[in-house]
């Protein structure tokens, strides 16, 4: 062996001295063997499989009306009567006006919750409509005047006639989630269809006084105009909230969507489907949430009554305005919204204990839950 052939050799055992030497050094120094750092889990990199599933069940909705005419508007208070404190917050959706020339009011969203082929989307979707186009993801169309509605919630149903089985999206539990969750997005915004965004839940029981009934999620996830209808998604893919509203000064997204809760929603479109239109229990008082000071000068959590409804149930129950309404059935009300969750969902027709606070005494009178006036029939054409 030449000398130059040794001297490669010998580097050669050096270098492999240095690094056994550097692996054993780490062994003993740390305990264990250099291992390389765990994968980045895959929902903090990609959303790619809880979208492959819920895009499917995701529809476009092209509402038409056949004859040019006054759309009704919902029933609820002018951006005026919003309260002061949230008048910065939030504007009032707008309404159409009237019919254009050709007929198309407008696109929205929706998504499909049983494979015969009902959906769920906003009433001002489908607001002064003859007739909707539905798309499915898939390029699927199908023509439908099979339209039931709830204005005072903004929720609607829609039927198609499928051929077969179409993909569904399940519905969550909106108490569940909690600020900070992460959330999607999916509709159609400005007719884009399957778009999908993503942010988190930036609020909780929103409660703008807009319309009668409302529970919304407030989300910082992309929306615009056309996402109205569609899904807001846990990362579960269960559906938490239909994107109802945006605040906006330009028209486009400024980091603040509401999305009506889910556990709302389930309540509203069984009734729809089953019965065509929503019973509602009724009392007939118009209550104000009361003010920290009053909560600990009276003692009691409670709404007080800003309005009786002559006629009413709670006129005739002998309510009176200033009274402080603290149970209703043995339940605790803590706040108008509670209150009026509460009155909803009782049945009709039968007595049930109220308690009031009324000039510092506690007494108890009954009241007869009645539906709520005006109720609407499932509309056909």
């Amino acid at each position: 062996m030449n000398s130059r052939s040794r001297w490669l050799l010998a580097g050669s055992f050096l270098s492999l001295g240095i690094i056994i030497g550097a692996f054993l050094s780490g062994s003993i120094s740390h305990g264990e063997p250099n291992v390389p750092p765990p994968p980045v889990p895959r929902e903090m990199t990609s959303y790619r499989d809880v979208v492959k599933r819920l895009l499917p069940g995701v529809v476009s909705i092209n509402a038409r009306a056949k004859a040019q005419k006054t759309v009704s508007s919902q029933k609820k208070p002018p951006i005026d009567a919003v309260p002061k404190e949230y008048k910065p917050y939030f504007e009032e959706p707008e309404r159409r006006p009237e019919v254009p020339d050709d007929g198309n009011l407008g696109f929205g969203s929706g998504f499909i919750i049983d494979p015969t082929g009902v959906i769920v989307t906003n009433y001002h979707v489908v607001e002064g409509a003859d007739e909707l186009e539905v798309q499915l993801y898939d390029g699927r169309k199908y023509i439908t005047n099979d339209i039931r509605f709830d204005r005072r919630s903004d929720i609607a149903v829609v039927r198609v006639k499928a051929r077969s089985a179409l993909p569904t999206l399940e519905l969550g539990d909106s108490d569940g989630m909690e600020i900070g969750d992460r959330v999607l997005a999916i509709g159609s915004p400005f007719g884009l269809r399957g778009s999908v965004t993503s942010g988190i839940v930036s609020a909780k029981g929103r409660s703008l006084r807009l319309s009668s009934y409302e529970d919304f999620l407030q989300t910082d996830a992309a929306v615009n105009p056309g996402n109205s209808g569609g899904p807001l998604v846990n990362l579960e893919g269960k559906v938490i909230g239909i994107t109802s509203a945006i605040k906006s000064r330009t028209g486009g997204f400024q980091g603040v969507g509401l999305a009506i809760a889910s556990n709302l929603v389930r309540s509203i479109t069984n009734q729809l489907v089953n019965d065509g239109y929503v019973k509602r229990g009724y009392i007939g008082a118009l209550v104000d949430d009361l003010d920290p000071d009053t909560l600990i000068r009276i003692g009691v959590r409670g709404v007080r009554t800003s309005k009786v409804i002559a006629n009413s149930p709670a006129a005739k129950s002998g309510i009176r305005v200033g009274d402080v309404i603290t149970m209703i059935a043995d339940k605790p009300i803590k706040d108008g919204r509670e209150m009026q969750r509460i009155v909803g969902d009782l049945p009709l027709d039968q007595p049930v204990p109220v308690s009031i606070l009324r000039d510092g005494k506690l007494m108890q009178v009954t009241v007869t839950i009645t539906d709520y006036p005006e109720t609407e029939p499932v509309r056909r054409r």
